[in-house]
């Protein structure tokens, strides 16, 4: 029998974020695309502000998609 492994890391908030906030994990990778000139924390202070995300979700979005790109 395949052991099933969870996520670890950022990875681990996406099912949660794409609850909470009503959309796929996609939609907030190109969110973060879109603004990659500016900073980790001006991301996730945009996130924050302009898409209500509470911290935690926000930090691991970008976190995961600034080592990604």
């Amino acid at each position: 029998m395949p052991t099933q492994t969870k996520p670890l890391g950022p990875a681990s908030y996406f099912p949660s974020i794409e609850k909470k906030y009503g959309q796929p994990i996609e939609y907030w990778f190109t969110v973060v695309k879109n603004h990659n000139s500016l900073k980790h924390m001006e991301i996730v202070n945009l996130l924050k502000s302009e898409h209500g995300m509470g911290h935690g979700h926000a930090n691991a979005i970008v976190g995961y998609c600034l080592a990604k790109f």
